[in-house]
């Protein structure tokens, strides 16, 4: 048996919220809408992973999500410019990344990333 693919489930009474932050400003694709759950993504292959932490690196809180992107500074604008709060960064950490936190709408700690 292989695992195929994670997928994380994010609770909440007003999925549309989520259009704007993880379509809109993310850039995500909407891959499925059932009204009652929306899935975003890409069709690109995605990496399978699953991390377990007692902190966030750096002294931060751990992260409810991480999403690595080719461009954290684009994504970081994207961001600013879309009104989300950034929490943290952006900064270069110690161990390679350059990346930034940030909430969603649904008040999920959002960690985003590019490997330097």
């Amino acid at each position: 048996m292989k695992v195929k693919r994670i997928v994380a489930n994010i609770a909440s009474a007003n999925i549309a919220e989520a259009e704007r932050f993880y379509r809109d400003a993310l850039g995500l694709d909407l891959l499925m809408d059932h009204g009652w759950i929306a899935t975003y993504g890409s069709e690109a292959k995605m990496s399978v992973q699953l991390s377990v932490a007692s902190e966030g690196g750096s002294g931060t809180p751990v992260p409810d999500l991480s999403i690595e992107v080719d461009d954290v500074e684009a994504a970081y604008a994207r961001m600013r410019a879309a009104g989300f709060p950034v929490e943290y960064g952006p900064v270069d950490e110690p161990w390679g990344v350059r990346r930034f936190y940030v909430r969603d709408p649904l008040g999920k700690l959002v960690n985003i990333l590019a490997h330097r």
